[in-house]
């Protein structure tokens, strides 16, 4: 086995190429991971914004995941520096962490455009993405001939769905790559933040790392006093949720890029795959070609000619009503069945710009193991559940999402502020669905 010294030494003196980045400062990159960035699939990520039409609320919000991924690459090394200096390190191989690195550097090369705007929509999910495309072309090639890894073993950490090929590190990379404490989510709440200009994503990056201990190949836990570090990430990402990410404004395009795409969808005028490997403008020039009237909801988007916000109601996780309507055909008929009701009203509206929007479900990861040290770093106990020792317990964190997920009525402007009570007509067509 190469030992964990080597590798240490590796991740140390073979990351010599710095990358300045606001956030933070020097990231320090290998030759070989540089020639992915090179990449005509990586520099695409230049063209895509990190959160989509956010910047028409927050105008600093035109950050890409181009420099988010860089930055979850520079998480990632500093994680596995911090893990490779615990007694209960995995012995992992060379080829693992360059491998693991490699996929937190590609994670997103397979991301949609728009943010999360087409998520739930029936396409591939944007990891089955990134994983074909670190399997071809360019990206494979510079794999296996730069870094010396199997194209394979990056697309299965990306995409769980991949098998793991009996290799027991790939689930271990996975549980580092997506978690309560991985580098995707220690990027994006205090990159987001820092480009938005909120407070509420800010971390403590270096002594949320130092907190995390290895469980073999199990996976990783934080000491006791890492649970402060879990806390702000679940706090800040609630609160990025709620001002930002969810923004009421935000949700409107959103809504209005998902609407004119589902329809797309659904009636034929689009094929998923000519919404795959798209960035931002090119989504934008495809779908202006078209004449079907719904997509010039995306065109308005750009042109932040918005529709509004008519009523909004909290999605109730135990109405069954409400649970139904998470499916996009049965949204699909209410919008129908609203709209018909409106022009019995005399409110004369195209049956598209009749909008039910529901946010996906958000997942606020709670189940991390807590362990007690020694002052030598000893474990002294068997890992703890999260809950169980912090005030972030299962129905606080439950309470995170639905205080979150609201139903909105959305409409052309001069329709929302001419009804007479819109609240109470969203709130009966809902309970009766």
């Amino acid at each position: 086995m190469y030992g964990q010294q080597e590798i240490l030494r590796a991740l140390d003196e073979e990351y010599t190429d710095p990358i300045r980045d606001p956030l933070w400062r020097d990231i320090r990159i290998s030759p070989a991971l540089m020639s992915l960035v090179d990449t005509a699939e990586f520099q695409q990520l230049h063209r895509i914004r990190q959160l989509g039409p956010t910047a028409l609320v927050y105008p600093g919000a035109t950050h890409t995941r181009f420099s988010h991924s860089l930055g979850v690459f520079h998480i990632a090394r500093k994680l596995l520096q911090n893990l490779l200096l615990r007694r209960d390190a995995p012995e992992l191989s060379p080829e693992g962490v360059r491998a693991y690195l490699a996929a937190a550097l590609l994670h997103d090369l397979g991301h949609f455009p728009y943010t999360h705007s087409l998520k739930s929509l029936p396409l591939l999910e944007h990891e089955a993405l990134t994983g074909r495309i670190v399997m071809t072309g360019a990206p494979a090639r510079r794999l296996r001939e730069n870094l010396g890894v199997s194209p394979e073993m990056v697309a299965a950490i990306v995409d769980e769905s991949l098998p793991d090929q009996g290799n027991r590190e790939i689930p271990f990379f996975r549980r580092l790559l997506s978690g309560s404490l991985d580098p995707d989510k220690l990027d994006y709440l205090n990159r987001d933040a820092r480009f938005c200009g909120v407070p509420y994503g800010l971390q403590d990056l270096d002594f949320a790392l130092a907190r995390v201990i290895p469980l073999g190949f199990d996976g990783i836990a934080v000491d006791a006093a890492g649970v402060s570090a879990v806390e702000n990430v679940l706090f800040s990402k609630y609160l990025m949720y709620r001002s930002v990410y969810w923004h009421r404004t935000v949700r409107v395009a959103t809504a209005m890029i998902r609407k004119a795409v589902f329809l797309a969808l659904r009636q034929g005028e689009l094929k998923p795959e000519l919404l795959y490997n798209l960035d931002d403008d090119l989504l934008y020039a495809r779908l202006g070609d078209s004449a079907f009237p719904p997509l010039d909801l995306v065109r308005r988007v750009g042109a932040r000619n918005l529709l509004k916000t008519a009523a909004e109601i909290p999605f109730d996780e135990t109405n069954p009503r409400h649970r139904t309507l998470e499916d996009n055909e049965r949204r699909f008929r209410l919008e129908q069945e609203l709209a018909r009701e409106l022009k019995k009203r005399s409110a004369i509206v195209p049956d598209h710009e009749v909008i039910v929007d529901l946010p996906d479900p958000v997942s606020f990861e709670a189940n991390f193991p807590v362990i007690e040290l020694s002052p030598r770093g000893e474990i002294l106990s068997e890992p703890r559940p999260f809950p169980e020792t912090s005030v972030f317990n299962a129905g606080v964190v439950e309470r995170f999402t639905t205080t979150l997920r609201r139903f909105r009525l959305i409409v052309p402007a001069e329709i929302a502020e001419s009804l007479p009570d819109p609240m109470k007509l969203f709130t009966e067509m809902i309970e009766n669905a």
